[in-house]
């Protein structure tokens, strides 16, 4: 693809100091010589001076001189300092004149350069202000425009999303073959919708398309439709629609859409915000245009339930397609894709890293990758080993390691028993995810230790007895400092507040409580792909006495999970100084590692 250099203007002045020394050189070189006021009187005594020309203070002329032996006439020039100059002349015969003094030149170089200047720094500002527009045509629209020949994406280089793209292959052979489909009088949708959570190659599946469809890409995001000045968005919405029938067959690629196509309900009445409008011109433009031109609507977003329901309807983006977090078969083909552009040891067995990655993107993913040849070459590898991938998965799962962290001794075996606890609790609990690593190493935010699990498979359910499990393993750390020390840290606080949440949600949305009992009472607005705490309205829709007694069963849940965990941590306390006392001495224990040291209690759980 051809670049384009932006204009810059440092470019102008280096222009203008080349042309400044080019002039400087040629008047030096070719021009009259500069003679100073004194030599010219000497000149004028001695009878050298042939003629001059007066201009103002300005003194012109020819002269004899001396250059090589030889005399030749030569043009001088020198400014006056005395007003009888007139006399000294007509002493010595000299023939001269005056001119009257020029102020056109003058002018110009105090008036008319100056103007020119200010709008040269005007149009730039502009230009910049408003890439790819002229100044102030703020009404262009900043979509980017891919030619054919610009799309080297292909369906090769998705991977992990094989139902989404199904979905799209039908719109791929209608832009090859419309008339395959308008013989029998159907048509295709106008608009494809992109639904799923960040990072799961939405915009690189519609790249995709165009690419496997070789027509015209035009991408841009919803925000760059909405400005400062009202009316604007709806101007780009129909220069956008005008510049795409032109280039038809083509793909229109509107990113993150709920930047203007969030509902209008709750709007205040007959107000005028600039989103609105720019909303209600892409219905009309959706609206207006022929399907059989072939021109088709792609649009991405993770908060569809957002999006204003007149977006939604049949004729516009009628057709829906989920880009999910992919499966464990999703993620070998993502690592593949991505490994295909490094360097990778013998040792390196990417199902194993698709196994220790589960509800990863395929953005995090590329990290992965990306992470493991950064840490290779910072070690100056030949080429990415296995250990390197999974220091890699560990850096994004769970932080950077801060091996430099000064904890004092004590701090330290409180951090030993707190991770060997959740580990027990994991090992000897029905239905727990089994413990691959466990670390004292600090990492991340305030993370002063690691106990990382993984399940054996993807999990879509999980039923009471699972959920209990994953409660009995948050607060097993928190019961092995208070069954070895007698007493507690704050370095529950983040566990507690999980078991908190995930007790919560088992009453209150998941109907596995006693005050409720098959009701539910979910938060509301609750974002579909994006975390808990990235959205949606706090509040709840039951009253005071059901809410205490909500509390009052939350409360029971996490009390009588402790207590389990006190009796188990209890039984075990052995195998609970053995694995401390090694992540004293090794600050790290691997799955093997681990289960030797449970030995035959292990083995049985």
């Amino acid at each position: 693809m051809q670049k384009h250099h932006r204009f810059s203007l440092w470019y102008v002045l280096i222009a203008i100091w080349g042309v400044l020394l080019l002039n400087n050189f040629i008047v030096t070189t070719y021009g009259p010589k500069n003679l100073p006021y004194s030599e010219f009187l000497q000149k004028l005594q001695a009878g050298d001076i042939n003629e001059v020309s007066i201009t103002g203070d300005v003194i012109s002329g020819t002269m004899k001189d001396q250059e090589n032996g030889e005399a030749k006439t030569v043009d001088f020039t020198t400014r006056r300092v005395d007003q009888n100059l007139s006399t000294e002349l007509s002493k010595y015969n000299v023939h001269f004149r005056a001119q009257p003094e020029s102020t056109f030149l003058r002018d110009i170089l105090s008036w008319v350069i100056p103007i020119l200047l200010f709008f040269g720094i005007w149009y730039v500002l502009m230009q910049r202000l408003n890439p790819g527009s002229g100044v102030m045509a703020f009404g262009k629209n900043k979509a980017r425009v891919y030619a054919e020949k610009d799309l080297p994406t292909r369906f090769t280089d998705v991977a992990g999303c094989d139902e989404a793209k199904a979905e799209l292959v039908e719109i791929i052979d209608y832009l090859k073959t419309p008339e395959r489909f308008q013989r029998l009088g159907g048509q295709m949708p106008k608009g494809v919708l992109l639904i799923g959570p960040p990072g799961t190659g939405k915009t690189l599946l519609a790249r995709a398309v165009a690419g496997e469809a070789q027509v015209p890409f035009f991408s841009i995001s919803g925000s760059e439709f909405v400005e400062m000045f009202v009316g604007v968005g709806a101007a780009r919405v129909r220069e956008l629609f005008v510049q795409a029938k032109e280039k038809a067959p083509c793909i229109i690629f509107i990113d993150e859409l709920d930047a203007i196509g969030k509902s209008r309900a709750g709007a205040i009445v007959g107000g005028h915000d600039e989103r609105e409008q720019t909303l209600n011109q892409l219905l009309v433009e959706m609206d207006g245009f022929d399907p059989r031109v072939g021109v088709i609507i792609m649009a991405a977003t993770n908060r569809p339930e957002t999006l204003d329901p007149a977006l939604l309807r049949a004729g516009r983006f009628d057709r829906q397609v989920l880009v999910d977090k992919p499966d464990v078969a999703g993620r070998d083909a993502i690592l593949r894709v991505h490994a295909a552009k490094i360097v990778l040891g013998n040792d390196v067995d990417l199902s194993v890293i698709a196994r220790k990655t589960p509800g990863f993107s395929g953005a995090d993913l590329a990290n992965v990758i990306n992470e493991a040849a950064l840490l290779a070459a910072r070690k100056d590898k030949d080429a990415v080993g296995m250990p390197d991938l999974e220091e890699a998965v560990d850096r994004l799962m769970g932080g950077l390691e801060k091996k430099n962290k000064v904890i004092n001794p004590k701090e330290k075996k409180v951090v030993a028993y707190h991770e060997a606890g959740h580990a027990l609790v994991a090992t000897f609990t029905a239905g727990a995810d089994a413990v691959h690593k466990i670390s004292i190493v600090p990492r991340g935010i305030g993370a002063l230790g690691w106990t990382q699990q993984l399940p054996t498979e993807d999990r879509y359910l999980m039923t009471h007895l699972e959920l209990l499990g994953k409660i009995d393993v948050l607060l097993g750390g928190r019961g092995a400092e208070r069954l070895v020390f007698g007493d507690v840290s704050t370095g529950a606080h983040n566990d507690l507040q999980r078991a908190t949440d995930i007790a919560r949600a088992m009453v209150a949305e998941y109907g596995m409580g006693q005050t409720l009992g098959p009701a539910t009472y979910p938060r509301q607005n609750r974002p579909v792909f994006l975390g808990a705490d990235q959205g949606g309205l706090a509040g709840r829709e039951y009253s005071e006495a059901t809410a205490a007694k909500l509390d009052t069963e939350i409360k029971e849940i996490l009390v009588a999970s402790q207590e389990r965990v006190a009796e188990l941590l209890g039984s075990h306390r052995e195998e609970l100084e053995r694995v401390a006392g090694t992540l004293l001495e090794k600050e790290s224990l691997d799955e093997a590692e681990f289960k030797a040291l449970l030995g035959q209690a292990g083995a049985t759980a």
